[in-house]
């Protein structure tokens, strides 16, 4: 039976059920609350211990004298404290001009890559927003570089920029003429631009595919307004599309440089072991003064101010772009 509880004045207060039903379900909201973090709890103690775990053991690595005299024994490596760092910093020395020319030639490639990507993905994506036959199985085509696996996508490129029976100069050289003699793709200058249209051809679906789905957030009745207004198709894109994609743009863009700027899976496969000095790709770089020398304790120096550049990068776009958020809305 519900009683109810009535003040002096008169006034109806909380019925006796309402008083204890508040503290007795506060329980049941907090396991509620708290069960999908404890459901994502062993996800993320398996990608903390597949990645901090690395990070931590490669920063020890880079103050001590690891090399190959002390492989079998870390802890015998003697301890050189800043002294890698040291080396690595110092652009006057073979070793960090080296790696100072890897750094501005990653950042060309990185530039370069990004841009086009983002560039044909949203051609691409604002191309097949209109409705004709044929669209569905342009969609598929264009994700086929995304779906393929990348030492599969990587070798037929290689097989392809070979001088002598590759596709590439039998298009350009022999069929079309456009070359005096067949050029080499895989070494020299030319390996910066075969790299370049590698990563290229991989990751632009991706950026498709993002831009793809930020178009569906858009209403139609803004194109419809805008073309009775007569906007043409530039003012359009211009004016509604390019704005309303900035948020999906700022993430794009920022992704799109984390994975192009270590990418070591392309020039790897691509060139082997020792990439040419025109595509010397800093995490190449960093492979071969750490595997090739036997150098870990500099090697491993190296990737940490890597990582330190790119915490130092990302945290500088995320701080400028959530001011251009903030001062578009006030």
């Amino acid at each position: 039976m519900t009683t109810t509880i009535i003040k002096e004045t008169g006034e109806q207060a909380v019925t006796a059920p309402e008083q204890k039903r508040g503290p007795g379900r506060r329980p049941g909201r907090l396991r509620r609350i708290g069960l999908p973090y404890l459901l994502l709890l062993p996800a993320l103690l398996l990608e903390l211990l597949v990645h901090l775990l690395p990070i931590v053991i490669g920063a020890a690595m880079s103050f001590k004298e690891l090399t190959q005299f002390f492989i079998r024994d870390w802890g015998a490596a003697p301890w050189s404290g800043l002294d890698n760092y040291k080396i690595a910093v110092d652009f006057d020395a073979p070793m960090g001009e080296a790696l100072l020319h890897s750094f501005f030639i990653t950042c060309a490639f990185t530039l370069l890559s990004v841009g086009l990507c983002w560039l044909i993905g949203t051609a691409a994506a604002i191309y097949l927003q209109e409705t004709f036959k044929g669209r569905g199985i342009l969609r598929a085509l264009f994700l086929v570089p995304y779906a393929l696996p990348v030492y599969a996508a990587v070798i037929t490129w290689g097989f392809m920029f070979q001088r002598d029976n590759g596709l590439i100069n039998h298009v350009l050289h022999d069929q079309l003429g456009l070359t005096d003699s067949a050029p080499f793709w895989l070494i020299g200058d030319n390996s910066f631009v075969a790299l370049l249209t590698v990563s290229v051809w991989k990751g632009w679906p991706f950026a498709f595919l993002i831009m793809m789905a930020g178009l569906q957030n858009i209403p139609r009745e803004m194109y419809e307004a805008a073309a009775l207004d007569g906007a043409g198709i530039w003012q359009q894109i211009r004016r509604i599309t390019l704005p309303s994609l900035r948020p999906v743009n700022q993430v794009l863009v920022l992704v799109l440089f984390l994975w192009t700027f270590n990418d070591f899976n392309t020039p790897f496969v691509l060139f082997g072991r020792s990439a040419p000095e025109a595509a010397d790709l800093i995490s190449i770089h960093i492979y071969q003064s750490s595997f090739a020398t036997w150098n870990f304790g500099t090697g491993s120096a190296m990737s940490v101010l890597l990582l330190l550049f790119l915490l130092a990068v990302t945290g500088v776009y995320l701080w400028v772009t959530s001011r251009e958020r903030k001062s578009a809305h006030v």
